[in-house]
C-alpha cells in the first residue's frame, strides 16, 4: 500500500471551498479548509494528480517539517537537523521561498537566507562542498511558512514545492491583454456557478479569452495540466515517471461537450488574442470568438449562461465606467431572458448601475482587490410569479456562499470620483494594451521539450492546437510520437500521445 502523507494546496482568497470540493472529488483524504489554502492527505499519485488536475490550485506543497521557533537561530538549528542528503546533493541546485506573518520574523528574505545557510553549512561539514542556489530554475524548491501562535513563539512549516511555477500558468496562453484574468480565478468563477457544460457559455467582454478556455476545459473535464511543460516534482530523486505518464495519458474521465462557448469583444486585437489562445489549447472546435460590442448583444437562441469580468476602473481605463454598467444591465434585462448571468466587479457604484437585483453575492479577490461575484437570474415578469412557477432564486449551496460575504468591506469608494454623465459615454468599453510573451508560437508550441510518457518536451514536433472532431468525439492519434524511454538508457521509443498533429 502506498504511503500517505500531508499535502497543502494553495489558492486565492475566496476560492478555498471550491478547491476543497475539487480535492474531495479527486479522492483526497482529510480535506480541511484554511486561509488561502486547503490541507489534505494522499500518496504520491494523489500529489501528481493534484498538480495535474486541479483547476483552482496555484501550488501543491509537501510539508516535511513542523517546528516552533522564537528566533532566527531556532530556525537555523531546526533546518540543520534535517538530513538533506535525502532531498539534495552537491551537484543539484535549490531555492527557498518564504511567507512570514510574525512580529519576530519581519523579513521573509532573511528567513530564506537562514534556511539556505543551514542547508549549505550541513553539506560543507559533511562533504567539504556545497550545493548552489538557482532562483530561476532550481532542482529543488523549498517553501517555509512562519506565523505567530503566541507572543514570542512562531509555528514554522517547511515544505517541498512540488509544482514549481504557479499552476495558473497552464501553458496555453500565447498573448495577453492589459489586466488579464488569472486562469485559476477564471476557473474558480466558473465552478462557483455550478456550470458543467450543460448549456452554451457566453463571455461578452472576453479580452484574451481566459474564461472561454477555462470553460471548455471544465465542460470536457480536461486536466488544466495538459499544456504544462514541467512540474518541480519531476526533478525529485523519487520521481516515478511511469506513474506520471499513466496519469497524463489517462483521458477516461473526459467527456463530450454538446453545446458551445461564445466570446465577444469590441477590440479586434483582443478577439485575435482570444482566438490564438483557444487554438493553442486545441479547443477551437468548442470556442467561437467574434468582434462585437456588448451594447449590440442579442438574445441567444439556446439556453445559456453568461460569465463576465467587466473593467473596474482600476487597471483598465474606461471613459464612462458607470455608463458601461448601465448598458450591461439594460442588455441583460431585455436580451438575456430566462438565463443566468454572473458578473465579477469591485465597486458597489458599478453594481448599482446594473439595476437588477442579484440572487447571490460571493466575495472573491481579484489580485489585491476585494471583489464580489454576483448572480442575476433574468426572468420575464415578477419574482412572485417566477417562484410560483417553480423558479429557485438561491440553492442551499448558494446560501452558504452568501454567508461568506461578511469578510468583505461593505463600502467601496472610488479612488477618483467618476462623472456618470461622461461625455464619452458612447466610446469603447475597454482600452487594451497588448503584451507579447516570450514564448513559442502555436506552430512550435511544444518547442524545446523532451518526450516523457507521450508528452512532447524537448525537441518535439509542432504542438498545433486544433483537434479533429468526428461525430462529436476527438480523433486522437495515440501512437507514432517519440519519447525518451529511461529504461533504455535514453533511447527513443514510440508511445501514445494525447494530441495528434495537424
Amino acid at each position: 500500500m502506498n504511503q500517505e502523507f500531508e499535502l497543502i494546496a494553495k489558492t486565492f482568497m475566496g476560492l478555498e471551498p471550491v478547491l476543497a470540493k475539487e480535492l474531495t472529488l479527486l479522492g483526497a483524504n482529510n480535506v480541511q479548509i484554511g486561509r488561502r489554502m486547503v490541507s489534505f492527505t494522499g500518496d504520491k499519485e494523489m500529489m501528481y494528480r493534484a498538480n495535474f488536475s486541479l483547476h483552482t490550485a496555484i501550488k501543491i506543497l509537501k510539508p516535511i517539517q513542523h517546528f516552533k521557533a522564537q528566533s532566527a537561530d531556532d530556525v537555523y538549528e531546526a533546518i540543520k537537523k534535517i538530513d538533506w542528503s535525502e532531498y539534495l546533493d552537491n551537484d543539484h541546485t535549490f531555492a527557498v521561498d518564504s511567507v512570514v506573518f510574525s512580529e519576530e520574523f519581519r523579513h521573509s528574505k532573511f528567513v530564506s537566507y537562514k534556511v539556505k545557510d543551514a542547508i549549505v553549512d550541513q553539506f560543507r561539514e559533511k562533504t567539504g562542498k556545497r550545493p548552489n542556489i538557482s532562483v530561476a530554475n532550481p532542482d529543488l524548491r523549498l517553501h517555509i511558512h512562519i506565523a505567530d501562535v503566541a507572543p514570542g513563539k512562531s509555528e514554522c512549516t517547511l515544505c517541498l514545492d512540488s509544482s514549481g511555477e504557479s499552476l495558473h500558468r497552464r501553458g496555453y496562453r500565447q498573448e495577453s491583454v492589459e489586466a488579464p484574468l488569472n486562469e485559476v480565478l477564471a476557473a474558480g468563477m466558473i465552478l462557483m456557478t455550478g456550470w458543467q457544460g450543460e448549456t452554451d457559455f457566453i463571455d461578452p467582454m472576453c479580452g484574451s479569452g481566459t474564461l472561454l478556455v477555462e470553460a471548455a476545459l471544465i465542460a470536457r473535464n480536461m486536466a488544466p495540466g495538459l499544456f504544462r511543460k514541467e512540474y518541480a516534482f519531476e526533478k525529485w530523486p523519487d520521481f516515478d515517471a511511469e506513474l506520471f505518464d499513466r496519469i497524463y495519458n489517462d483521458d477516461s474521465q473526459e467527456r463530450e461537450f454538446k453545446h458551445h462557448i461564445y466570446g465577444y469583444d469590441i477590440d479586434m486585437k483582443a478577439v485575435n488574442t482570444a482566438r490564438l489562445n483557444a487554438k493553442a489549447a486545441g479547443l477551437t472546435a468548442d470556442i467561437t470568438v467574434e468582434q462585437r460590442d456588448f451594447k449590440d448583444f442579442v438574445q441567444p437562441k439556446e439556453k445559456s449562461i453568461l460569465v463576465c469580468n467587466p473593467p473596474y476602473g482600476e487597471r483598465i481605463s474606461t471613459p464612462d465606467l458607470l455608463g458601461t454598467y448601465r448598458m450591461i444591465g439594460e442588455r441583460l434585462k431585455h436580451q438575456f431572458l430566462n438565463n443566468d448571468a454572473w458578473i465579477l466587479s469591485y465597486r458597489e457604484e458599478c453594481f448599482e448601475q446594473i439595476g437588477l437585483k442579484p440572487s447571490i453575492k460571493i466575495p472573491v479577490f481579484n489580485g489585491s482587490l476585494e471583489c464580489e461575484f454576483r448572480k442575476y437570474q433574468i426572468f420575464d415578469g415578477k419574482l412572485k410569479e417566477f417562484r410560483k412557477d417553480g423558479g429557485v432564486v438561491k440553492s442551499e449551496e448558494e446560501k452558504r456562499q452568501m454567508s461568506e460575504k461578511h469578510r468583505f468591506k461593505k463600502n467601496r469608494e472610488f479612488k477618483q470620483r467618476l462623472d456618470e454623465q461622461g461625455e464619452n459615454e458612447e466610446n469603447d468599453i475597454r482600452s487594451f494594451t497588448f503584451h507579447r510573451h516570450d514564448v513559442k508560437s502555436t506552430k512550435d508550441f511544444k518547442g524545446s521539450r523532451d518526450f516523457k510518457g507521450g508528452r512532447d518536451r524537448k525537441g518535439g514536433k509542432d504542438f498545433k492546437g486544433d483537434r479533429d472532431f468526428k461525430g462529436g468525439k476527438e480523433n486522437r492519434n495515440r501512437g507514432g510520437h517519440e519519447r525518451f524511454d529511461r529504461s533504455k538508457g535514453g533511447k527513443k521509443s514510440f508511445k501514445r500521445d494525447r494530441y495528434d498533429e495537424d
